[in-house]
């Protein structure tokens, strides 16, 4: 603490015009730079796909979008962000398009101004989803109230005019009514068509013997599918077998016996404690580095390691038999063998089947085919026809909502002019006070390093 007085007292002018500069532009702030922030907020609800109003007689309320997704809200913000309602706004409000560098650009053009000051109103604009919602909140602040909250009244209007020019195409009821006309010709054209066939082929249901072909060919292919599984199975398992079989040995060691030879050992054991004997009685009568203690510790090692190696080393005997497995592995080998022959036999007469089945499919199936294309194109212009007069009727009423401005969207909380500010005098005050102070230490601070290293640098080219 000391120290940082220190630094603080020798950099007190410093620490005190840059910290009054920083509490003057607070307090400046705090007397004119009041900002105003009004909100509203846009409900996003259900779109008109489940209307309780339907084309159809009787037709059941659609329960598979109760909720909005987060893909329609989110589509719904970027809306309100749109450059062109953004314009719009501008051009209906004037905010924004003069501002304190408006003398530089004299000869500025109209459309200029307004992209220009339609760019610093999506800056300012705050348009976000409230979580867990289906609200948008939108923000706007500025130096007059009365100013913020009408921006956001005109960002209401031309949003909603911008929402159901987008979720109302033109020309969809003319569209709808085009395509049923044309469905019904289609629909004449094709129920033409299968009549003629019918009456020059001869053939009223010829998808049966078609379907009995087939069937009869499909069982035959799964059959041969799954035979050339079992083949290629089979194959894998002699091959397995095969490489099992040259992997194992033939006999295996059944029995393995190991002993010492307990009169080496003994001789070796009672050779060591005569050393050891020895050393001690060397060791009352010489120091521990003399030659003779010496030579009998080496006698000792060697005795010791002797006994060691042949611990290592007892007598083995092993008995050896017939590997069970390698018995196993060779007639394991010879069965599957056999099985193999039998598959490969079987699959050759199950192609032969196949091939003779596809042969009778093929020949029966031409003039089904003909009569399905013909019956499906019969079904798909009646699909069609029935679903563009359904549409047509879905296009008019809608239109007829679009006109009475009944769309999916709702001002959930209308803009009104902001009674108070958005930070209190007392509070920008009071976080400039805390800002000078910390901007008034880092000036000391960096003032007495720059001063320390140049009194460094000049103390050392005097030197």
């Amino acid at each position: 603490m000391r120290e940082l007085a220190m630094v603080l007292f020798r950099q007190r002018r410093v620490f005190v015009w840059v910290s009054a500069i920083v509490l003057g532009a607070a307090v400046l702030y705090a007397l004119a730079g009041a900002t105003y922030q009004a909100n509203m907020k846009v409900l996003v609800r259900r779109g008109r796909a489940d209307a309780p109003v339907s084309a159809g007689e009787n037709a059941p309320l659609d329960f598979t979008r109760m909720v909005v997704t987060e893909e329609e809200l989110n589509s719904e913000v970027e809306l309100l962000r749109d450059e062109e309602v953004l314009r719009k706004v501008v051009e209906q409000t004037g905010i924004g398009r003069k501002d304190w560098l408006a003398w530089v650009r004299i000869g500025e053009t109209n459309d200029q101004q307004v992209e220009r000051a339609a760019r610093r109103l999506a800056r300012k604009l705050k348009v976000e989803p409230v979580k867990k919602t289906n609200l948008i909140q939108v923000s706007y602040a500025a130096n007059d109230p009365e100013v913020a909250a009408k921006v956001l009244r005109a960002v209401a209007n031309v949003y909603l005019e911008k929402h159901m020019e987008v979720h109302r195409p033109s020309g969809e009821f003319r569209f709808f009514e085009q395509q049923t006309d044309e469905s019904r010709r289609q629909l004449e054209e094709s129920k033409r068509k299968l009549l003629e066939f019918t009456k020059e082929h001869g053939v009223v249901a010829a998808a049966q013997q078609r379907d009995l072909a087939l069937q009869k060919l499909s069982e035959v292919d799964a059959s041969a599918r799954q035979t050339r599984i079992e083949l290629a199975a089979m194959r894998r398992r002699v091959a397995e077998l095969g490489i099992q079989q040259g992997q194992l040995p033939e006999r295996t060691t059944t029995q393995k016996r190991t002993a010492d030879n307990p009169e080496l050992l003994k001789a070796l054991k009672a050779s060591l404690l005569d050393l050891q004997l020895k050393r001690t009685e060397l060791l009352t009568k010489y120091e521990p580095n003399h030659r003779l203690v010496k030579e009998i510790e080496q006698q000792i090692a060697q005795a010791q390691a002797a006994i060691a190696a042949e611990n290592l080393s007892p007598v083995r005997d092993e008995t050896t038999d017939k590997n069970p497995q390698y018995e196993w592995a060779k007639s394991e080998l010879e069965r599957a063998q056999v099985d193999l022959k039998t598959i490969e036999s079987r699959e050759a007469a199950t192609s032969a089947q196949a091939l003779a089945y596809g042969a009778i499919s093929a020949r029966f199936g031409e003039d089904a085919v003909t009569q399905d294309d013909l019956l499906s194109s019969e079904k798909a212009a009646e699909e069609n026809y029935l679903l563009y007069v359904k549409k047509q009727e879905e296009a008019r009423m809608d239109d007829a909502l679009d006109e009475r401005r009944i769309v999916n969207v709702a001002m959930a909380e209308d803009p009104v002019a902001p009674a108070l500010p958005v930070w209190s005098a007392w509070a920008v005050l009071a976080v400039g006070l805390l800002a000078s102070g910390a901007a008034g230490t880092v000036a000391a601070f960096t003032s007495d390093y720059v001063t320390r290293c140049l009194e460094t640098r000049m103390t050392w080219w005097r030197t």
